[in-house]
């Protein structure tokens, strides 16, 4: 958030550096409004344009790209905007430099003036701010679907569920473990329902009992 709000403004004073630019002298007292766009291709006239041809209509558009990204949040926009900015002003540089035989900075007004530093200064500024403007956040894949925290296993396994981590099949549902059931035993003698109910033998007369196996007497000593 803080390097959008950093960014969008260092964008925005770069915009707003461009702008200004073709407002003040270029070269040799010229300014930059005076000098037409179709001579960055033609070559530098002497003619005087209107504002809205002139080196100021790149610049504008440049400032509409960077709100534009501002808005959305573009970094794309907004260095796109930078790019503009710094391309025409190297062209006019280009063409400044062809026509007078040569560029240079001197200071009694001669030479490149405080003009093309404000355009070059807007263009850096504008890169700078896409460089720090975060862009709209891609949320990952983890966050747009729904992960279920633990995943249930399968039927004939048996898990050890949360929060408790008793052990118990997976359709364990309760937080506390499950109560422990008396085994059954048959039916009870002293219940006058159930007293005529065939009764299971004792373990130790049982020999079908593999637990407990009948006990048989030892053999007597030969003597």
């Amino acid at each position: 958030m803080i390097r959008n709000v950093l960014g969008s403004l260092v964008a925005l004073a770069g915009a707003a550096s461009a702008v200004l630019s073709p407002f003040r002298d270029w070269y040799a007292g010229r300014a930059g409004q005076d000098y037409r766009v179709e001579d960055l291709f033609g070559g530098i006239t002497a003619a005087e344009p209107g504002v809205l041809v002139s080196m100021l209509l790149p610049f504008l558009a440049a400032a509409l790209l960077v709100i534009v990204g501002v808005v959305l949040r573009s970094r794309l926009v907004v260095a796109l905007a930078g790019l503009v900015v710094l391309g025409f002003t190297i062209l006019w540089m280009v063409r400044q430099g062809q026509a007078a035989g040569s560029l240079v900075v001197a200071g009694d007004g001669s030479g490149l003036q405080v003009g093309v530093v404000n355009a070059l200064a807007g263009g850096l500024l504008m890169l700078i701010g896409a460089l720090l403007i975060s862009g709209r956040g891609r949320r990952s894949r983890r966050e747009r679907e729904p992960v279920e925290p633990y995943a249930a296993p399968a039927a004939d396994q048996v898990d050890t569920w949360p929060p408790t981590q008793e052990p118990g099949m997976s359709v364990q549902t309760s937080p506390w473990p499950e109560p422990e059931v008396d085994p059954y035993t048959g039916p009870d003698p002293r219940d006058p329902r159930t007293r005529s109910y065939p009764q299971a033998p004792p373990a130790e007369s049982d020999p079908r009992d593999p637990v407990h196996p009948p006990h048989r007497p030892p053999p007597p000593p030969q003597g």
